[in-house]
């Protein structure tokens, strides 16, 4: 196999799921082809589980195809709850531009930007009137949206299905006439759209698109990645934050992690495989994924920064080299006070559970007594938990 073949073949496998059709994208891959991902913008930031259709779509790039990312500003609005297991809450247009603002600039930190055709639903999907809509809903049965697994378990119990969530299918397919997609990107729990998509190219004469779903992944609490849930890895989170949250993953996702948010070899990715489950120490790979992908995202200083920066807090249990700088007025607050004011948490009571738990210090000593009156000192460092820091000046 030579080295463009071995290229293609890793573009097909390295973390997918499916490929609907294989046979015929290999084909159509002879030329170069229209590659679609679509993204919505339902939070100001791209987390890791994000990146991995968007790395995926950088491999297609890479061997020549013409890539499209597609900002959702008309869907982002609607809501796809594909991966939901309630009803999405409606967005506001305002919150929607407030999130786009750099989602360009997060995705350049993976792909071509440069090279990349980048669109904005909007241009086509504002456009349709009732009558087309009615058209393209005619091509699929009620049946088949509640036959989606999670769709059957909300009914199930009792849950709403708002028709909103019905039509949002048909606006991603849309989405792939308006660009003639040879071929879409998606996760597993994007299947029932991008198969609507080839449905929808149908009935408007294009030649239907292929599908690459991709393998979820799961972020901070086990559960899949979502901003939602607030577990997330987000790229532009500071090289310190990034690398500690990667070093609190589950030893078990590690590899996963390697595969899906990485481009490292995957020959040396089997090499760290063999020596985790022949006694090899979590924590020494852990810390080469931290690493790599704070590099990737970052730079290989920062990189080597938050590296020493983790030794330093959390194996020699020392106060980070550098610590964000706060003002604060009063020459005096209690504990629930002080966190609020400094931004450590978001409210007294959170402040007041925190400190309950043992997990509040100032100067490195553990404070028991939420009630306590702290007086207020220039260069003071307050500590929740084991990543936020803050250092007082007045």
């Amino acid at each position: 196999m030579n080295k463009k073949s071995g290229k293609i073949n890793e573009a097909l496998t390295r973390g997918v799921e499916e490929i609907i059709d294989q046979k015929s994208l290999k084909e159509r891959m002879k030329k170069p082809i229209r590659v679609k991902l679509g993204t919505d913008p339902t939070s100001p930031n791209i987390h890791l589980g994000r990146s991995v259709p968007l790395m995926k779509l950088r491999d297609f790039q890479k061997l020549g195809h013409k890539i499209i990312l597609i900002i959702g500003d008309f869907t982002g609005v609607i809501g796809d709850t594909s991966d939901k297991e309630s009803e999405r809450p409606i967005l506001s247009e305002e919150q929607v531009k407030i999130n786009l603002k750099t989602y360009i600039q997060q995705a350049g930190k993976i792909i071509d930007i440069e090279k990349c055709e980048i669109r904005h639903n909007g241009q086509w999907l504002g456009k349709l009137k009732y009558q087309e809509i009615g058209k393209q809903a005619n091509l699929f049965s009620l049946n088949d949206f509640i036959s989606r697994e999670n769709i059957k378990k909300r009914i199930r119990e009792g849950g709403r299905v708002s028709l909103r969530e019905v039509l949002y299918p048909l606006m991603q397919g849309y989405d792939s006439v308006a660009v003639r997609a040879d071929l879409e990107i998606g996760g597993t729990d994007q299947k029932f759209n991008l198969l609507t998509g080839r449905g929808i190219q149908r009935y408007y004469g294009q030649k239907p698109q292929e599908i690459l779903t991709g393998t979820l992944i799961e972020g901070l609490d086990g559960r899949k990645m979502s901003s939602s849930w607030g577990n997330t890895i987000n790229i532009f989170d500071p090289p310190a934050e990034m690398y500690g949250k990667i070093m609190s993953l589950k030893d078990e996702l590690i590899i996963k992690y390697f595969t899906l948010t990485t481009r490292i070899d995957l020959a040396e990715i089997e090499k760290y495989r063999r020596e985790m489950k022949e006694g090899g120490n979590p924590k020494k790979y852990k810390a080469k994924l931290a690493f790599e992908l704070v590099r990737f995202y970052h730079s290989r200083t920062e990189a080597v920064k938050a590296s020493e920066n983790f030794e330093r807090v959390f194996k020699d249990k020392k106060i980070p080299l550098k610590v964000p700088e706060v003002k604060v007025k009063e020459k005096e607050l209690d504990l629930p006070g002080l966190l609020t004011t400094i931004g450590l948490v978001a409210s007294r009571a959170e402040g007041k559970r925190l400190v309950e738990q043992g997990g509040v210090k100032i100067d490195g000593k553990t404070q028991a007594e939420w009630k306590k009156r702290i007086k207020i000192n220039p260069g003071m460092v307050v500590q929740v938990g084991k990543r936020k820091f803050a250092r007082i000046v007045i």
